[in-house]
């Protein structure tokens, strides 16, 4: 089965392209299944004061909820929409994050780390960040906001799992047993919540050059019976699906059969290929 379960639209600021378009192009390029997941809006810094084209307004969300729910009915004889979100994990807002998600009929939730404090370690703007800071330390930060994002029990889907890596700052070979050592627990926290992690195939377009997560992280999931899923992280229509085909080979490769899609919250196993 074809699905694309992670997408960005005009509303965030910072993709172009309707929700409409990317339904509309992913008929033509044979999705069985589109994922409408934009950005939760921000909720732990002032919009007006913090960097432009984060994400959409928090007047937005009911807007764009509707709007996904509108499409899903006009095209049903032509795709399987199904309706997300991709919600960051914010320590010390989580009663804000769970009312947010609780109050929409989401067919699933992608759980992501963006932000350290009000430092958005995704954003392009933003890489002067990591001056004076030990690559290592930031990595412990990132993914210990992980392991607590997963500990919530909020989300579905673990996003981009290794997104740290996104502008190509990595920790010295001689701390990869401890880099490692931090995915590995993640991973573990990922298990123990019951959620599904996603292949997120936006990584071969960034200074990273691979797949979200890397090959061993894949690995590692795969050994500790975490479902998969595959998303494109699409900021423009004529993008989506973008290396999802390398992503599915990946999985192939190493065994994996079947894909984990969401409806209503509740995960379905479906065919990897086939």
């Amino acid at each position: 089965m074809r699905v694309d379960y992670h997408t960005h639209h005009v509303r965030c600021g910072h993709a172009v392209g309707e929700l409409e378009e990317y339904v509309q192009r992913g008929i033509e390029i044979g999705l069985d299944q589109l994922g409408l997941s934009d950005h939760l809006p921000l909720i732990h810094v002032d919009p007006a004061t913090y960097y432009p084209e984060m994400a959409m307004p928090m007047e937005e969300l009911p807007r764009y909820v509707e709007e996904c729910l509108h499409l899903k009915q006009k095209y049903s004889d032509r795709i399987d929409i199904r309706v997300g979100l991709e919600a960051d994990y914010i320590e010390g807002y989580e009663e804000t994050i769970e009312r947010i998600i609780t109050q929409y009929p989401f067919d699933y939730v992608i759980g992501s780390v963006h932000f350290l404090g009000e430092w958005d370690i995704s954003d392009y703007r933003q890489t002067d960040g990591w001056n004076g800071r030990e690559v290592l330390d930031v990595y412990r930060q990132y993914y210990d906001a992980m392991q607590k994002a997963a500990a919530t029990g909020f989300y579905d889907i673990a996003g981009h799992l290794d997104v740290i890596k996104r502008f190509g700052y990595v920790p010295p070979a001689e701390q990869d047993a401890e880099r490692e050592a931090l995915e590995d627990a993640a991973l573990r926290a990922v298990q123990q919540a019951g959620m599904t992690m996603e292949l997120n195939s936006s990584g071969l377009y960034k200074a990273c050059a691979e797949i979200f997560p890397a090959r061993r992280i894949v690995e590692q999931a795969i050994a500790l019976g975490i479902p998969l899923t595959l998303g494109s992280d699409a900021h423009d229509p004529l993008k989506l699906s973008d290396g999802l085909d390398q992503a599915r080979a990946l999985l192939t490769e190493l065994g994996v059969e079947q894909i984990a899609t969401f409806k209503e919250r509740q995960r379905q196993m479906v065919p990897l290929n086939g």
